[in-house]
C-alpha cells in the first residue's frame, strides 16, 4: 500500500483523523487530507476500548448491561459524530423533498421525527446483537472488527470521481484524498485480520449445540459431516463485514442520486450503517 500522503510527515494524517473522528486532543494541521485515509487506525484503537468496555460490563454485570456500555463508550469516544450524521442524514433521505431543501434540513442544527426514529431504532439493534454477541464464543471480537470495518466504508468516499454533495466542506476537503490502491489494500487487511483474529472459534448458526458429539455408523466409522457442523467463525464474520459494507454502499447510491453526492453527514452515516449491518450480521451468523 502507498499512503496517499504524499510528502507530509507521517504522523500529519494519522494526528488530523484522531482529531476530527475522536475526542482525543491531538494537535493537527487544519488540513482534513488524512481523515478518510487513516480513519480505520483510528476505528482500531476506539473499537479496542469499546470492546473492553463490553467485556467488563459482561462479565460483571451481564451481557445487557455490556452491549450498552459497549455502545455508550464508542458514541462518546467519537462525541457522536457519526449519529448525528446518521439523524441528519435520515431527515434528508426520509421525507420526500427536494434536493435542496433536504441539504438545507441536514444542515440544520436540529433533528427530525425521522432521524430520532432512526437513531434510537439504530442503537436498540446495535445493542441488542451486541447483547448476542457477548454470550458467544468469540463473538465479541465482532465489535472491533465492525467498527474498524466501517471506517472503510467511510474512507471509500474519498476515492477520486467520488460526488461531494454542495455546499459540503467536509466533502471538498477529503476529495480524492483515497487512492484505489489504499483503500483496496487496507480492505484486504482488514478482512485478513478478521479471519486470522476469529482462530479457531466456531460459528453455530448451522452447527449443532456445543455438547453434541457426532453420530457413529453402526461399523464404527465416523459419518460424513452435513451441513449442521459448525462453520470456523472467520469467514462468517468476514462474510458480516461484507454484507455492511454493502449496506453502505447502498446508502452512498442513495445518497448521490438524492443530494448529488456525499457531505459530512452521509459519511458519518455510511460508518453507522456499515457498524449496524456488521453486527446484525455477525449476531445470526455467530449466534
Amino acid at each position: 500500500m502507498t499512503s496517499p500522503e504524499g510528502t507530509r510527515r507521517w504522523w500529519t494524517g494519522p494526528a488530523e483523523a484522531f482529531a476530527l473522528l475522536s475526542i482525543a486532543r491531538v494537535p493537527a494541521a487544519a488540513s482534513a487530507r488524512g481523515v478518510l485515509p487513516w480513519a480505520p487506525l483510528v476505528g482500531l484503537l476506539l473499537g479496542a476500548l469499546a470492546t473492553a468496555a463490553g467485556w467488563l460490563g459482561g462479565r460483571y454485570a451481564g451481557p445487557l448491561a455490556g452491549a450498552v456500555l459497549a455502545v455508550a463508550v464508542l458514541a462518546a469516544l467519537t462525541r457522536g459524530l457519526h449519529l448525528d450524521g446518521l439523524a441528519d442524514t435520515a431527515d434528508g433521505l426520509g421525507p420526500l423533498r427536494g434536493r435542496e431543501r433536504a441539504l438545507e434540513v441536514m444542515r440544520a442544527g436540529d433533528v427530525g421525527p425521522f432521524g430520532v426514529v432512526t437513531l434510537v431504532l439504530t442503537l436498540l439493534l446495535q445493542v441488542a446483537c451486541l447483547d448476542r454477541l457477548l454470550t458467544v464464543p468469540g463473538g465479541w471480537l465482532a465489535l472491533p472488527v465492525a467498527v474498524v470495518a466501517a471506517r472503510v466504508a467511510m474512507a471509500r468516499t474519498g476515492l477520486p470521481g467520488v460526488a461531494i454533495a454542495a455546499g459540503s466542506s467536509l466533502g471538498q476537503a477529503v476529495a480524492g484524498t483515497v487512492s484505489r490502491t489504499w483503500l483496496a489494500g487496507t480492505a484486504v487487511v482488514v478482512a485478513g485480520l478478521t479471519v486470522a483474529a476469529a482462530g479457531g472459534a466456531t460459528g453455530t448458526v448451522l452447527g449443532r449445540p456445543s455438547g453434541e458429539t457426532e453420530s457413529i455408523s453402526v461399523l464404527g466409522h465416523r459419518n460424513p459431516p452435513d451441513l449442521s457442523d459448525p462453520l470456523p467463525a472467520g469467514p462468517l464474520l468476514l462474510a458480516a463485514v461484507v454484507l455492511g459494507w454493502l449496506a453502505a454502499e447502498a446508502l452512498y447510491r442513495r445518497a448521490r442520486e438524492r443530494l448529488g453526492g456525499v457531505n459530512g453527514d452521509v459519511m458519518g452515516a455510511m460508518g453507522e450503517v456499515s457498524t449496524t449491518v456488521t453486527l446484525l450480521a455477525a449476531a445470526g451468523l455467530l449466534g
